[in-house]
């Protein structure tokens, strides 16, 4: 089964939707493995965020996944990736459709609720630097 992180940010966490978004990507038949609530230090997320380092909304990324609480989840199913990617939306809320995390919730493209890994390989490396495997249950 495919596996894939699921960030839950701080504008969704600040707003109470958290329990929402977990029971949307369950009602899509993925299996949530693994859950905590950290608040991210700024090392882990330039980590995360590496692959936008260059880019010139880096440093306000990293501040504000930093800024207060998140939600990391790993969920399981078939085509994991593809299925949550699909739930989210796009990427900026205002052109994500109606029905869909970042559609109904996403304030802004900074603020758009969740994040979620881009692909199979990526989903690998972001989940390691959030759980360890004995965090992670098969059931």
């Amino acid at each position: 089964m495919e596996r894939s992180l699921v960030l839950i940010k701080p504008d969704a966490v600040q707003r109470g939707l958290t329990g929402t978004i977990i029971t949307r990507l369950e009602k899509q038949g993925l299996k949530m493995v693994a859950l905590k609530m950290l608040h991210l230090d700024k090392a882990l997320a330039q980590r995360h965020y590496a692959i936008h380092k260059d880019k010139p909304f880096f440093d306000g990324l990293v501040n504000y996944i930093s800024s207060a609480p998140i939600v990391a989840i790993v969920f399981e199913g078939k085509g994991a990736v593809k299925v949550i990617r699909k739930a989210m939306g796009a990427t900026d809320p205002a052109k994500a459709e109606a029905g869909t995390l970042r559609g109904d919730f996403g304030l802004d493209i900074e603020r758009n609720t969740v994040h979620g890994s881009d692909s199979v390989d990526t989903a690998e490396e972001e989940i390691k630097l959030f759980f360890s495997k004995d965090e992670m249950f098969g059931y």
